[in-house]
């Protein structure tokens, strides 16, 4: 099996927050090619289902590929079965979909999450097919490390959406404020059982000061 390109996983930070009723989804919005920023305003957060989103790291056509089989495969089931994908039946099915392609790889790092019958809830999927449900706070891309120690850091069980909204973005300023491959304005998403609900957050960007703790 070829290995993957180290280079390829990198350039973005996606994060993902289980709140009290919902999920977070948030990312910033630079897509670079080497040392080119080659977007300000790449999309990295897809709507999947009703209640359930995707956010995309790696490779921008391999991740947009992915998105729109998911999303057809998640509209024929709901048409078949009159009933909408779980959270989890969705990650399961990018995972084999994943796993059966790791010889010709998608060079992707996914976030999925959203609301269901079980309630709330996060899963990783990597780019060899591995899923793994997260109970509180995920990151991916080459700025999640310095994510990770906001999130860390701020995160507590039974989060109201406002907060979770306000770490996500702490967090997502702190990456963009040191990653370079991390940069412009901030995309959030948040997904509750009555709303599939993009954020409007006017005058963010890379150099927008930290909001206060």
């Amino acid at each position: 099996m070829p290995e993957l390109p180290h280079e390829i996983m990198k350039g973005t930070t996606t994060i993902g927050i289980v709140f009290n009723g919902g999920v977070v989804l948030a990312t910033e919005k630079r897509a670079t090619m080497g040392n080119l920023v080659a977007s300000k305003t790449a999309k990295k957060v897809y709507k999947i289902a009703p209640r359930i989103g995707m956010t995309i790291a790696g490779g921008v056509g391999d991740a947009q590929q992915l998105a729109r089989i998911i999303q057809v495969e998640a509209s024929l089931y709901e048409i078949r079965r009159a009933k909408l994908m779980s959270v989890g039946a969705v990650s399961t099915l990018l995972s084999n979909y994943l796993n059966q392609n790791r010889y010709y790889p998608y060079y992707v790092q996914l976030l999925v999450g959203g609301v269901d019958d079980r309630g709330p809830s996060v899963y990783s999927v990597d780019a060899l097919g591995g899923a793994s449900r997260e109970d509180d706070i995920v990151a991916t891309g080459s700025g999640s490390p310095i994510a990770y120690g906001l999130l860390e850091d701020g995160y507590r069980p039974g989060m109201s959406e406002e907060e979770a909204v306000d770490l996500a973005v702490r967090s997502l300023r702190s990456a963009m404020r040191r990653d370079v491959g991390s940069g412009e304005n901030i995309n959030v998403v948040v997904i509750t059982q009555e709303k599939y609900e993009e954020k409007k957050l006017p005058g963010l960007s890379r150099n927008a000061p930290e909001a206060a703790n």
